[in-house]
């Protein structure tokens, strides 16, 4: 299971164990017996993917925050996840770190799940979605529809989306019956 699921923790430094980020995003690949030059290219590309090319040599403690998230996350791509679980994967981000990182999430193909209370990247990113309460299961369906619904979302204690304020669940022009 560890092979096909890659999950990016909340917080960066509670996921990075190396002294570069080199070894840090090698770190997985290298206990499925990956091995050089095969690594070293991967690692290259993963920084890459996640816009951190020419990294590898850097000392992951020196680094803001949203770069050790994409080291975080460059080190799950390595190891190749069909599925990547993703806990508040925008927090502690400043808005451009946040905007960047969404961008960057968009652009990974393959399933997604995602733990957050960031419903703007929730309605960027997700057609579906489950929402908890207490650990207890309120809703499940369409993204806009959920979070479109005002009193579902205070009564579960969150807030209609800015984004979708001024639109209908059902998408623009739909009439309301």
């Amino acid at each position: 299971m560890r092979q096909r699921v890659g999950l990016l923790f909340q917080d960066p430094d509670d996921q990075i164990i190396s002294a570069t980020v080199f070894e840090d995003v090698a770190f997985g690949p290298r206990q499925l017996g990956v091995e050089d030059p095969i690594l070293a290219a991967l690692v290259g590309q993963c920084l890459e993917q996640v816009g951190l090319a020419g990294f590898e040599e850097r000392q992951p403690h020196r680094l803001s925050h949203g770069e050790k998230r994409r080291v975080c996350l460059a080190g799950v791509l390595a190891c190749k996840p069909s599925l990547l679980v993703l806990d508040e994967p925008t927090s502690d981000l400043d808005p451009r770190g946040r905007r960047e990182f969404k961008q960057l999430l968009q652009a990974l193909p393959g399933a997604k799940i995602i733990a957050t209370h960031d419903l703007e990247l929730v309605v960027d990113l997700c057609s579906r979605v489950i929402i908890l309460d207490e650990g207890k299961l309120v809703a499940q369906g369409s993204t806009i529809t959920l979070l479109s619904n005002e009193s579902l979302m205070l009564a579960h204690g969150l807030e209609k989306p800015h984004s979708l304020l001024h639109r209908h669940p059902h998408g623009p022009g739909v009439p309301i019956r």
